[in-house]
């Protein structure tokens, strides 16, 4: 193992209680031991996720503090415990508990399970790879979802991480697309990212905006604000497409929600969770995503890099929904 011996101390952004984005502190922890079924990581790149932002608030009643946090991450298998996953190997991690059960990607080392870690093969520098695994797989498996091959495609929450992935991918693929954001300033980043009809969202004029792109409303709807919006998002979308309810920048629960009543005849609704993609199941989607990226085809969407000491200035960028796209942390 080499440098990477018990006793050598790593860098960390702690979660220490719940609360603002003060409550985040750089400690000196000692780098974890590898045990059986787990490998050391040395961070490269971490992606932030608003679910991170929500667990600092405490909203995630299953997460013990100190923690450290972050879903995600990309590196070098820098201690393995897995053959297949040599010292050396460059991976991704997603989900599976990370950052919640055990500590996450906001480190330069993360002790993570082998079931977890995806080998990717890559040229492009870290800040872009760091960018690409939760966002993109959550923005592939929603498309997915949806069943989007072509038709139209009205995004919800366009500008975020996951709006700005998927519209990367499906302009990729051909479909014709609107995105909404609440910020006029944001359009051109819209139309950057591949959307045909950029929509502001102000709460009162987008059926009308919508109608007057697809009289008879898009085929599918990928709703990434979530609970304020879908049922919204159902009377839409054209009577029998879908929406897919795949972010809650809104929260998670839809108060009173009645099936019956709320669903119009024959329209679906379906969901994405990202950890279906996590580990074995996500590989080879991220390894075409990361090729397409690398050959132009699709965006990586980097709105800011931060280091690792601006962690507390990089969740305030995020709580006050300042990003257009993805935020990163380079340990």
């Amino acid at each position: 193992m080499g440098d990477y011996e018990m006793g050598t101390t790593m860098r960390a952004a702690v979660c220490v209680r719940a609360g603002g984005p003060e409550v985040l502190e750089i400690r000196e922890l000692p780098v974890p031991a590898v045990r059986a079924g787990w490998s050391l990581v040395q961070v490269r790149g971490t992606g932030l996720n608003r679910s991170e932002l929500r667990t600092r608030q405490g909203h995630s009643p299953n997460v013990a503090f100190p923690r450290v946090l972050g879903i995600e991450c990309v590196g070098i298998v820098a201690a393995s415990t897995d053959p297949l996953l040599p010292e050396g190997t460059t991976v991704a991690a997603v989900m599976g508990e990370m950052g919640r059960d055990f500590d996450g990607g906001y480190a330069e080392y993360a002790l993570l399970p082998n079931s977890l870690l995806m080998p990717i093969t890559t040229t492009l520098p870290w800040d872009v790879v760091a960018a690409l695994p939760e966002t993109y797989l959550t923005a592939q498996g929603a498309l997915d979802a949806l069943g989007v091959v072509h038709g139209r495609l009205l995004i919800r929450g366009g500008t975020s991480s996951v709006g700005m992935a998927a519209a990367s991918i499906a302009s990729g693929n051909g479909v014709e697309i609107a995105a909404t954001t609440r910020r006029p300033d944001k359009i051109d980043a819209l139309t950057m990212a591949g959307v045909d009809h950029a929509l502001v969202d102000d709460g009162a004029s987008l059926t009308e905006q919508v109608h007057a792109i697809w009289p008879e409303g898009p085929d599918y709807v990928l709703d990434l604000v979530g609970s304020s919006t879908a049922v919204d998002s159902l009377h839409l979308v054209r009577r029998g497409g879908t929406v897919c309810v795949s972010g809650s920048l809104s929260g998670w629960l839809i108060p009173d929600f009645e099936p019956i009543a709320k669903i119009p005849s024959g329209t679906k609704l379906t969901a994405f969770h990202s950890d279906t993609m996590k580990g074995s199941a996500g590989k080879a989607v991220l390894q075409r995503i990361v090729d397409q990226v690398e050959a132009g085809v699709y965006r990586p969407n980097v709105d800011r890099v931060f280091g690792l000491d601006d962690i507390v200035a990089a969740h305030r960028h995020m709580e006050d929904n300042q990003a257009t796209g993805k935020l990163v942390v380079i340990p």
